[in-house]
């Protein structure tokens, strides 16, 4: 999995910003291409991938690895940050397939009425946080601006990048002889910087590649995700 980060610089202002609309929502699917009950929801991600009111990534974890075949596209990232909203939810077990809506809602991930009655009450929620991102020959600039409640303790501020589409012939494992499409694969998940939620902080990603990217802003490491935007 190659890096494309190669230098983040930050900054806090303290002077406001304008108020942008509200973010699209994120949808976190933790899957595995070694997982024989995970093919329904990567096709479910798939179909989601590309609408604008959401940021669909689809998290790679390791843990399936040992049954057959290696998933190319796993990160041991990926499966401590299952791991830690798991904890977040008092929960002792992780599994696949997983989503984890807006940072707070935890579904499996082959359920599209259940995920589609998530997405509207999210969509109509408001976000504290409104993220606006630009590419430019520096990278990508990051601004987000507090345009309500954040929490006392601060955010976290990520960066992300994905592949929109990968096709891949599995030869081993659960899946073996399959042929599945993954979609919006994460390749980057990076901390930028953390935020106390006052005034407008900035950020520059120089990064390597024109690959489609994210700013998630997230209430802690595991917490409900305050604003978000997206670069195709």
């Amino acid at each position: 999995m190659s890096k494309i980060v190669t230098w983040i610089t930050a900054a806090w202002t303290a002077t406001a910003g304008a108020v942008w609309a509200d973010g699209p929502v994120v949808v976190e699917l933790f899957t595995s291409q070694g997982c024989s009950s995970c093919p329904p929801a990567d096709k479910l991600l798939g179909q989601i991938a590309d609408r604008d009111d959401i940021i669909a990534l689809a998290l790679h974890v390791d843990y399936w690895d040992y049954i057959g075949w290696k998933d190319e596209f796993a990160d041991p990232k990926h499966t401590v940050r299952q791991r830690a909203y798991s904890a977040a939810a008092g929960k002792r077990t992780i599994y696949t397939p997983q989503m984890v809506i807006g940072g707070v809602d935890h579904i499996v991930g082959t359920k599209p009425m259940k995920l589609a009655d998530l997405l509207q009450d999210h969509k109509k929620a408001s976000k504290p946080a409104s993220v606006s991102l630009k590419r430019s020959s520096n990278g990508v600039s990051i601004q987000v601006t507090q345009q309500g409640r954040i929490p006392s303790s601060g955010a976290v501020v990520y960066f992300v990048s994905y592949e929109p589409k990968e096709t891949v012939k599995i030869r081993r494992g659960e899946n073996a002889g399959k042929t599945l499409a993954y979609h919006n694969d994460v390749q980057n998940f990076i901390e930028v910087g953390r935020w106390n939620g006052r005034g407008t902080y900035s950020a520059t990603v120089r990064v390597s590649a024109e690959r489609p990217v994210a700013v998630l802003v997230q209430a802690g490491e595991a917490g409900r995700i305050l604003g978000a935007a997206k670069l195709n």
